[in-house]
């Protein structure tokens, strides 16, 4: 219940933002002194129903799209050794974070990798890949689970989500806004039903430059919440083990080395230090490992 009144309470509170800003800096009245004739406020409201509705029913369909997109498989009963110490990981670290219990899953792929995604922290689910379990020991594997009961713990599938559908609200909104200038600017004052090819052509493609600058700050998000979870997965696993997991992650990925006079176009150059980065989901191995060992020596002088 207080996710989603935070949910309901914030996306309530910029609408009001927004809307009284709008009269404030009077865009209201310069946009209807140029003939834009259109309720803000009422597009504003309409434009938000149209993200949120969208984050929120993605946010809902969350598990099944995840389950029916990596074939992951539900482990109801446990049949293997493996598999029971799964759920038997699981189990106990969601008890220390002080959540539900989450469905536990595997889903066959080479790729290492492992996910957690749900609604709410009580009907979550924590799927590992196959090539992970095959890759790391169980230290290293524990510490990967860890990772995403924290991700569970620490609401991160409903921040996005929040987060997103603000995002939406805005591109939908300026889109509209941006296009409406336009098409009144191109219809040079004759009257007409509707809206003209300038809007609809606009529009189209102010969502497409507004969404890309918007996934700029999810991503932004989204990488400080990597660095929590890995906080979270050193305090249910061991820090020593959280280290150790990501390392064997970089090793496993570690791009292979290009010549000196190649590596400026190569995918790992300095790249990943500009625009690229900006699109990154999760932050660089080697920063996530340097926060996590930052964080022991942080402990170590408080314990001195």
């Amino acid at each position: 219940m207080k996710r989603l009144m935070l949910f309901l309470g914030t996306n309530i509170a910029v609408l009001m933002v927004i809307s009284v800003a709008l009269k404030v800096f009077g865009l209201e009245r310069y946009l209807y002194q140029q003939g834009v004739d259109m309720n803000l406020g009422g597009l504003l409201a309409a434009c938000a129903v149209i993200g949120m509705t969208g984050s929120l029913v993605s946010l809902l369909m969350s598990k099944s799209v995840a389950k029916m997109s990596t074939g992951a498989r539900v482990i109801a009963q446990p049949a293997t050794p493996l598999e029971q110490w799964l759920v038997t990981t699981v189990t106990r670290q969601a008890s220390a974070a002080g959540i539900g219990m989450p469905e536990v899953a595997v889903y066959e792929s080479a790729d290492v990798n492992a996910f957690a995604t749900g609604w709410n922290r009580s009907h979550a689910l924590v799927a590992v890949s196959t090539g992970l379990l095959y890759s790391m020991d169980r230290a290293e594997a524990e510490a990967v689970l860890a990772h995403e009961v924290s991700h569970v713990a620490n609401g991160d599938m409903v921040t996005l989500a929040l987060i997103q559908g603000v995002v939406n609200t805005f591109v939908v909104f300026l889109a509209r806004v941006v296009g409406m200038i336009v098409d009144r600017a191109l219809s040079r004052g004759e009257e007409r039903q509707g809206y003209g090819p300038g809007y609809w052509v606009t529009t189209m493609v102010m969502e497409l430059l507004f969404g890309i600058i918007a996934s700029v700050i999810v991503m932004w998000f989204s990488r400080q919440r990597e660095f929590r979870a890995d906080a979270g997965g050193a305090s249910l696993a061991g820090r020593g083990a959280m280290i150790a997991a990501l390392e064997r992650l970089q090793a496993l990925h570690r791009p292979s080395e290009l010549p000196r006079q190649m590596a400026a176009f190569g995918i790992s150059g300095n790249l990943r230090q500009g625009l690229m980065r900006l699109f990154m989901t999760h932050p660089p191995l080697e920063e996530r490992i340097a926060a996590l060992r930052q964080g022991a020596d942080a402990d170590e002088r408080r314990a001195a």
